[in-house]
């Protein structure tokens, strides 16, 4: 979209002509969808959609990441002017990507939230669009994957955090964010033998069958083997990414609400997603931006940009099909 053109449409989140392009409009003005995307629940010819899940009521310590979204989605009006620096691809150009919105939910009805955000995701899916979703805690992944297993079967996950999230929990009613891929592996909703974690460093007694590249692993060989490793094990098949915002340092990503010294510096994450280009990326989410703890707003920041690179990974698998 040209710049002339942008000026007489007046804020594309809701007057943008078509689905593609990209946005020339004041990073300060304006609604704040996800790249100035296209705010539709229309799914018709959507390539992949964006979603906001505001919901943090399965933390263990500090609340906040129900303000995710809305902070990623801020923090992304800086981005939506160029192509994406080191991709050799543009996919806000080639793909139609909208902002779907944010799931609606009862914030008093915990119990019915992981039904209805697989709701709304099976529903994203059944249009034959991918999601890219905005946390959140790291407990909304599961929902999300039981819709994804749904449609493709058990998964392959590539997953970015300092914690595992695999501590015991065999009430499969219980909502916690530390139990997510413990549940979704006792469930058959990722095969762990496909699934790799990166940049955990905090203990786990059992890790059921999970790889795992711990943080000190990526800092002392490097970006390069970290990623031959990653699709290495996640083969071809389907995989989904799901990135916890404190995969990266506290001095990179201090909003969140369990930092954990020792973490992945952004340059690192920045290359090891871009580096997976070609992974059969069916599906992602970032999680747990929690914005009351970091007032330089440079976790939401961070959250963007991990966003906005899911979006690339996912218009490279796309490409490919």
């Amino acid at each position: 979209m040209a710049l002339e053109d942008a000026k007489s449409e007046i804020d594309t989140a809701f007057t943008r002509k078509g689905l593609r392009g990209y946005a020339f409009e004041n990073a300060f003005g304006g609604a704040t969808s996800f790249l100035r995307r296209t705010y539709t629940k229309d799914l018709t010819g959507v390539d992949l959609a964006v979603t906001g899940v505001p919901f943090d009521q399965a933390v263990t310590h500090r609340t906040g990441a129900r303000f995710g979204p809305r902070a990623i989605r801020e923090a992304s009006a800086l981005q939506p002017y160029d192509p994406p620096y080191g991709w050799p691809t543009n996919p806000l150009e080639d793909m139609a990507v909208i902002d779907y919105g944010d799931l609606a939910f009862d914030y008093a009805r915990v119990a019915d939230f992981p039904d209805a955000l697989t709701a709304h995701i099976a529903t994203i899916l059944a249009a034959g669009a991918g999601t890219v979703t905005l946390g959140g805690d790291h407990f909304i992944t599961l929902p999300i994957l039981r819709a994804y297993a749904a449609r493709f079967g058990p998964l392959g996950m590539i997953h970015f955090d300092a914690h595992s999230d695999l501590w015991p929990d065999d009430d499969m009613t219980r909502i916690d964010h530390g139990t997510f891929l413990y549940k979704a592996v006792k469930l058959g909703l990722i095969d762990p033998k496909r699934s790799v974690q990166i940049g955990i460093r905090t203990t786990t007694e059992d890790y059921l069958g999970v790889h795992v590249i711990d943080a000190r692993e990526v800092h002392e060989k490097g970006v390069a083997a970290t990623v031959a490793r990653a699709r290495d094990i996640v083969s071809d098949k389907p995989t989904y990414v799901t990135f916890d915002i404190d995969c990266l340092d506290p001095s990179a990503a201090p909003g969140t609400g369990t930092p954990v010294w020792g973490g992945l510096h952004s340059w690192q994450a920045a290359a090891c997603l871009r580096d997976l280009a070609g992974i059969n990326m069916v599906g992602g989410d970032v999680v747990e931006v929690s914005p009351p703890y970091d007032t330089t707003g440079a976790t939401a920041i961070a959250g963007a940009h991990v966003a906005y690179e899911l979006v690339c990974l996912y218009h490279w698998t796309r490409q490919r099909t």
